[in-house]
């Protein structure tokens, strides 16, 4: 710019222009990033539905020593003691409740989604 001559009118308009072009750029980068996060977390939360979907209908929780039986738990049950539960089948998840004498979940509560009320 030609420091001898006053500023225009149209010199500011255009000086205005870049501004706000600037600025929309800024907030525009921050949108994507804002976009691209929300999909990041939709995409892991999909992830981790269709992990819990693809879990076993019933699970035993085995205790530390892996012998005995904690709890029986509803498949996908938060509770279940992560590595230490194993999925199984409708029939020995009851034959667990009802003859081996495994305690149901206080969360997910197998007992009630079985049918067997104590």
């Amino acid at each position: 710019m030609n420091e001898d001559r006053p500023l225009t009118r149209l010199d500011m308009l255009r000086f205005a222009r870049r501004v706000v072009e600037h600025q929309a750029a800024r907030q525009l980068a921050l949108m994507d990033r804002w976009i691209a996060d929300e999909e990041r977390r939709e995409a892991e939360r999909q992830r981790r539905l269709g992990a819990r979907k693809a879990a076993a209908e019933w699970a035993i929780e085995r205790g530390l020593s892996g012998r005995s039986a904690v709890y029986v738990h509803v498949g996908g049950c938060t509770g279940a003691g992560g590595g230490r539960a194993k999925g199984v089948g409708r029939e020995q998840a009851v034959r667990a409740l009802t003859e081996e004498g495994v305690p149901a979940c206080p969360l997910c509560r197998p007992d009630t989604a079985l049918g067997i009320l104590e």
